[in-house]
């Protein structure tokens, strides 16, 4: 098989991966900080307890999943030279379909670390995915596939183009 038409064949399973998961990622990001608030307003009675209308989460999932998922796939479709950025920074985008819910249902934003909030700035919740498998577990192996393969491709491109140098990888010498 064409090193390409693998890409092509596992940016679909990425893509069809990412469009199952988000609805249940954002499910849980929404469950998990309510959770937190709701323990606190527990203990605390001047904080009203939260809670998010479960037709508005499975909306939030559908439009997550729509959204990122069709952005996710442009992007995959694009040729390897022409990749404006990488999927995960793609699925990033999927942090303020969670993050409008929490806010309208009153839940104040969490602390955050220093990095976090200059990297992340509308990241209210701490939400944002460091790997695809914070998103699902089951995302984590098609990732790595499609990053293997894409690099793969990049590489085998650039090489006959005589545009990639292999220099130090071909002599032996270290780095």
């Amino acid at each position: 098989m064409e090193p390409e038409v693998r890409l092509a064949e596992l940016a679909d399973e990425l893509v069809d991966g990412v469009v199952v998961a988000l609805p249940g990622w954002v499910e849980q990001c929404v469950f998990r900080v309510t959770e937190a608030w709701n323990g606190q307003a527990a203990a605390d009675p001047t904080r009203a307890p939260a809670e998010v209308p479960a037709d508005a989460l499975a909306e939030a999932g559908r439009r997550a999943a729509d959204e990122v998922g069709e952005r996710l796939r442009v992007l995959l479709a694009a040729d390897v030279d022409e990749q404006w950025t990488g999927p995960l920074a793609v699925l990033r985008d999927a942090v303020p379909f969670p993050t409008e819910l929490l806010r309208a249902a009153g839940i104040p934003p969490v602390d955050r670390d220093g990095d976090a909030v200059r990297m992340f700035p509308d990241d209210d919740y701490d939400l944002t995915p460091s790997a695809f498998a914070d998103i699902h577990l089951d995302l984590q192996g098609p990732g790595l596939a499609w990053g293997a393969a894409k690099a793969f491709v990049h590489r085998q491109r650039h090489l006959k183009t005589g545009h990639l140098s292999t220099g130090h990888l071909n002599s032996g010498e270290p780095t």
